[in-house]
């Protein structure tokens, strides 16, 4: 900050795109070990991004793995965009295989039929849902204050201690096959 305050602001700058691919050295033709991506992504976690750049880096593992012939990692600052937003850039920097001049699509779900009910019936069915929907919003207010003022949250496994954020961090991930994904959703969604 150039007024000497000390507190991050947004300034224009020009990207130069070598310094932010990353591309550790890895030897060829060799296949990497089954838990080298995890553990390389759990060393950059713990790494913050340089400041005096934009807040994004793209690592390039140029290995074989189990899963793929190489892998990318995207680390991104948070302050950039949420996880939708990030997710939306890339679709869009993205184009289908059956025809590269197309943007991916996402299938939307189908939308039923809505009849429009009518008569006293409905009108009433639809002031006891009002009725309940502000008679549970007041109890769930209550809760969250009743919580907030007097219960504390005990100690557990989960629970981070002081000095947490400086320790490493282990990301795991996993391969799902697109048939399991697609049989859950037939089996949830019909």
């Amino acid at each position: 900050d150039e007024s000497g305050s000390g507190a991050p602001k947004w300034i224009r700058t020009k990207v130069c795109i070598p310094d932010h691919i990353v591309m550790p050295p890895l030897e060829e033709g060799k296949e990497l070990p089954p838990d080298f991506v995890e553990a390389y992504v759990g060393k950059i976690t713990g790494i913050p991004l340089d400041k005096s750049k934009p807040l994004w880096e793209l690592h390039l593992l140029n290995g074989k793995t189990q899963d793929a012939e190489a892998t990318a990692v995207l680390k991104v600052h948070h302050s950039l965009g949420d996880g939708i937003s990030l997710l939306s850039l890339l679709l869009a920097c993205t184009r289908k295989v059956s025809d590269p001049e197309s943007l991916p699509t996402i299938p939307r779900p189908r939308r039923r039929g809505s009849e429009r009910k009518q008569g006293l019936l409905s009108f009433l069915a639809g002031l006891w849902l009002l009725l309940q929907v502000m008679w549970y919003s007041f109890i769930d207010c209550f809760l969250l204050m009743a919580t907030a003022l007097f219960y504390k949250d005990t100690n557990n496994p989960i629970k981070g201690s002081k000095g947490m954020q400086s320790r490493p961090k282990l990301i795991v991930h996993s391969t799902l096959s697109l048939d399991d994904i697609k049989l859950v959703k037939h089996a949830v969604s019909g």
